[in-house]
């Protein structure tokens, strides 16, 4: 996640919907005070090889650390995380404080959820001895993405955020929140996180009926706000 404090917005991130990649393109803008979590280590690669600023400012200041922190860290020379990838908002929210929060623009991404479990599932399971889909959707991994997804924008199940992008429509709608913030080029996204997946059928063609159900139930908060259909 990207809290600009340069172009006044804050970018939340959930996850499977091109978080990473859009994280990267928006760290190219950033200021030195603005604060970038960090992604994975072959996602800083990619970013360091672009030139743009790396992970910066995430870590708490010592007057947030309680007499438990410093007790933790004695020893570990080890700084107490305050920002990190998928942070709810409620979470930046109380930790950038209300003037900022009510202030800066707001943004998220969002994806069609048979599609984004389709897109989890080849992502947890990379290799051939996987649990079939259905087995997957039935067990208890595919909470992490619930979690990951509008609990990421909602606080007390209401969305926060002034604009979600769609996956389907990403680069549009990249482009409006580009020139709403003044930022002074187009985003070039990289492809983080890709070629993961070998089956690019269509998630209604890997899906059967009962999975279909399952994830309708399981996101049914998020098929309403985006009036996403099968």
């Amino acid at each position: 996640m990207i809290v600009s404090h340069k172009h006044k917005f804050i970018f939340l991130k959930t996850s499977k919907t091109a978080g990473t990649s859009v994280e990267i393109a928006l760290s190219k803008f950033c200021g030195p005070d603005d604060i970038i979590t960090p992604v994975s280590s072959r996602d800083e690669k990619t970013r360091k090889e672009l030139g743009y600023p790396g992970p910066q400012n995430h870590t708490s200041s010592l007057w947030g650390y309680l007499l438990v922190d410093i007790i933790k860290m004695i020893g570990k020379r080890r700084k107490k995380i305050r920002f990190y990838n998928h942070i709810p908002a409620r979470k930046v929210k109380a930790y950038v404080g209300k003037e900022v929060w009510d202030s800066y623009y707001k943004f998220c991404i969002e994806r069609n959820p048979w599609d984004r479990m389709v897109s989890f599932y080849y992502w947890r399971c990379q290799t051939e001895t996987r649990p079939t889909i259905s087995e997957f959707i039935s067990s208890k991994t595919p909470k992490i993405l619930k979690k990951r997804g509008a609990g990421v924008y909602t606080i007390k199940k209401k969305i926060v955020v002034d604009k979600i992008c769609k996956f389907e429509n990403l680069v549009d709608d990249l482009e409006e929140v580009r020139k709403h913030l003044g930022i002074p080029e187009k985003l070039e996204l990289p492809r983080a996180k890709a070629g993961f997946r070998k089956d690019k059928r269509n998630y209604r063609d890997i899906l059967s009926e009962k999975d279909r159900v399952k994830i309708a139930k399981m996101f049914e908060k998020e098929i309403e706000f985006l009036d996403y259909e099968w």
